[in-house]
């Protein structure tokens, strides 16, 4: 667990922040799912090879197949503890699958064939990961919906602060890149926002730690909305004072 500690905090450092006072239990379930995270997320960065990238996105499809066919893990730090969390809280390889899957966009570097397409993506990687942490914390199939809607916040948060970087890398991040239309976007993700906040009765609060990761997003958006031309500027982000305090204050609350 220190090993995966270590590589939630370097590789994705909010999702850490947001889990680190959980119980050990908690982090336990939620750590090697976020390590499982980054390293379908990463595996088309670290290459400028589409075929390599395609080949570690296949070695975590096997994964998730080894685990589903009760299979020991393969020899990876990141596979032992994920196959454990996995068969150990019964959930769904569907999701994981999709996960997967949805990184072939980063491979491809392809833009979105429509907003359609563009809001599965965020689905199929915020959203899933975002379930399977809430499935792995006792959350019932009744929380799916507030969990996903809170799930497309945050993921449009986090595709918003990264907008620069995608575009350094050559990426076309967004359907519509008009500061118009994305004001409009933002303004659609604090509806989503609001709804998951509106059912927040439907999930348990054992399931906290999953839906803190989240914090950011009411910040991040309203932003947006109000500013979108910030966006391209990278200037979304409140500063890291603010951050920790928000973090701190929802935590304490409860009320993500």
């Amino acid at each position: 667990m220190d090993d995966l500690a270590a590589l939630v905090q370097q590789g994705d450092p909010d999702r850490y922040a947001a889990t680190i006072a959980a119980p050990e239990t908690a982090r336990a379930r939620l750590w090697p799912l976020y390590a499982f995270n980054l390293e379908v997320a990463r595996a088309p960065w670290v290459t400028q090879e589409p075929l390599i990238a395609e080949m570690r996105l296949q070695f975590w499809t096997d994964v998730l197949d080894d685990i589903a066919a009760q299979k020991p893990p393969r020899p990876h730090h990141v596979a032992a503890p994920l196959a454990q969390v996995w068969q150990g809280a019964e959930l769904p390889v569907a999701l994981g699958h999709g996960m997967i899957s949805a990184r072939h966009w980063d491979v491809h570097r392809a833009p979105f064939a429509d907003e359609a397409a563009f809001r599965a993506h965020l689905d199929a990687t915020s959203g899933n990961l975002m379930w399977l942490a809430a499935l792995a914390l006792g959350a019932p199939p009744q929380a799916e919906a507030p969990v996903r809607d809170m799930a497309f916040a945050s993921g449009l948060a986090n595709w918003l602060v990264a907008i620069p970087q995608l575009q350094a890398a050559g990426r076309i991040p967004l359907v519509d890149g008009r500061d118009s239309a994305v004001a409009a976007l933002a303004r659609d993700g604090l509806a989503h926002l609001a709804r998951a906040r509106a059912k927040r009765h439907l999930v348990p609060r054992t399931a906290l730690p999953a839906l803190l990761t989240g914090w950011l997003a009411g910040a991040v958006l309203r932003r947006a909305a109000r500013h979108p031309e910030l966006v391209g500027q990278g200037g979304l982000l409140p500063s890291e004072f603010r951050r920790r305090g928000a973090l701190v204050l929802r935590a304490l609350s409860g009320r993500w």
